[in-house]
């Protein structure tokens, strides 16, 4: 066979292979996914189930675990602080992550606490967007009319894939939110007023 036409078939079998590859990783991928989002959603129903027999504090350690197995919250953390994060130090980077990681396990806390027959809805074939992440839809169903719809934005990390963010009615990034609702705290004070803010907000969920 002639070197030219061997280095064609060469490179043809590597692009088939490659190829076969990527749609049997696709797949896989998409189903690992899903797995930090059914997770958080299970979790929430299981604290609202609990209703009244657990108080704040007891909610937040049910939750914890799971929050910090679903939820990419160092990566989080950074985003909304955004720029400036690479002008704190280590010890006040540390110390936001633990309190932005606090203050979101209160949010859930504080959100998801009886139980009326609420039950999510996981879509198991996520969206693909072009970098790579994907997207979860979900709808969380309350008994009225219409279900809430909560999507989450996934990605894959060292650790396995991870929420980095969630859209309220698929629009609405609580990332974003929280960004632009910490950027003058973080102007006129820097990390230690972030910290402080989440800190008592975080505080007043168990009062």
């Amino acid at each position: 066979m002639p070197l030219t036409i061997f280095r064609r078939f060469f490179f043809v079998l590597v692009a088939v292979f490659f190829g076969a590859l990527a749609s049997v990783a696709a797949p896989a991928d998409d189903e690992a996914a899903v797995v930090p989002v059914k997770g958080l959603c299970d979790g929430l129903i299981a604290s609202m189930k609990q209703g009244t027999a657990l108080d704040f504090p007891g909610r937040v350690a049910l939750l914890a675990p799971e929050i910090q197995k679903d939820l990419n919250l160092p990566f989080m953390t950074r985003i909304v602080v955004g720029p400036s994060w690479k002008t704190f130090s280590a010890a006040d980077q540390e110390t936001l992550v633990k309190a932005f990681s606090d203050y979101s396990t209160g949010t859930y806390a504080q959100r998801f606490k009886s139980y009326s027959g609420e039950r999510f809805e996981v879509d198991p074939t996520p969206a693909s967007v072009p970098s790579g992440d994907r997207i979860v839809h979900t709808k969380l169903f309350t008994g009225g009319p219409d279900p809430v719809q909560l999507d989450y934005l996934v990605r894959k990390s060292d650790e396995g894939w991870k929420i980095i963010d969630v859209f309220l009615s698929g629009t609405i990034s609580e990332i974003a939110a929280r960004r632009s609702e910490y950027s003058t705290v973080l102007r006129q004070g820097g990390a230690q007023a972030l910290i402080q803010l989440l800190q008592k907000k975080t505080t007043d969920f168990g009062h």
